[in-house]
């Protein structure tokens, strides 16, 4: 192993966490600088297209299904009826492609800031935007944060944040100005759900976002783990924030007609997701 040719591999190195990451390449396909940021695209050898903005693995075509079904399908289905849904990011549109796989579902729009993500996603990730042209969807490259600032009180259902993490165009969906918006643009019984990064290695962060969602109005939250192959500690998390009623468990006849048409999610995982570890159960209760 000493004697590995690192021109083979891709490693993205996380000083902020202590670890490192590396996926075997065949080659490079394609790199480009938005004005936002630097999106790369790999050929693995054994995990498909692999995606990479700012030295941070994103998706690759092998396991993207965990985090896309994971963000999208609990709070759709811990929500009665969801007709409007917006989606924040999500440029690579695989969360796009689960909410659509919702027939109760009448708008979703998507709006990420950056169109390079999507123009990858559409060369080398075409089944994550199989989709886009679904007469429901609305797809929008534009500030997401403005968006949201701007939406009609009372107007949404479910927001999904699909973001990077908190740095570069991803910081300013994780304060409370932000979860302000959210909050207002939900109708009664309203989801906001947004990737909350690795409760093993990113708690302080996982805390402090959960502190804010209640700090602006949110009644109750959930947070969900669930794997990550390609992120930091490989494993993950989205927290769900109900806009103002405790979460009631979820449509579990919905999730077992979904689940004809998912590889990880199912009323199963639901309901084990729910079981928050004891450590993740002291962190959020320490004050």
């Amino acid at each position: 192993m000493a004697n590995l040719d690192q021109s083979k591999w891709f490693t993205e190195i996380s000083e902020r966490d202590g670890s490192a990451f590396s996926l075997r390449i065949n080659k490079k396909l394609e790199e480009q600088q938005s004005p936002f940021q630097k999106v790369e695209m790999y050929e693995t050898t054994d995990f498909g297209n692999l995606m990479i903005i700012d030295g941070c693995t994103m998706v690759s075509s092998r396991e993207n299904f965990f985090y896309h079904e994971m963000i999208s399908h609990p709070a759709l289905l811990a929500h009665p009826n969801p007709k409007n849904v917006v989606i924040i990011g999500g440029g690579d549109c695989g969360t796009l492609r689960e909410v659509l796989k919702h027939p109760d579902v009448e708008s979703v729009t998507q709006i990420d800031i950056d169109e390079v993500v999507t123009q990858m996603s559409l060369k080398y990730f075409p089944e994550l935007c199989e989709a886009n042209q679904d007469p429901r969807a609305t797809v929008m490259f534009d500030d997401g944060i403005k968006y949201m600032r701007e939406l009609a009180a009372d107007s949404i259902d479910v927001v999904i944040v699909d973001g990077t993490d908190p740095v570069g165009p991803g910081e300013g969906l994780f304060n409370h100005a932000f979860y302000t918006s959210c909050l207002n643009a939900l109708r009664t019984g309203g989801i906001m759900v947004q990737q909350s990064e690795s409760p093993l290695v990113h708690m302080p962060l996982l805390v402090e976002m959960r502190d804010a969602m209640t700090e602006v109005g949110f009644k109750d939250l959930q947070t969900l783990p669930f794997p990550q192959p390609i992120y930091p500690s490989g494993l993950w998390s989205v927290t769900l924030a109900r806009k103002d009623e405790p979460f009631a468990g979820f449509r579990e006849d919905a999730a077992a007609e979904l689940a004809q048409g998912t590889e990880y999610y199912n009323s199963g995982i639901h309901h084990g997701a729910l079981a928050t570890p004891n450590y993740m159960k002291r962190a959020f209760t320490k004050k």
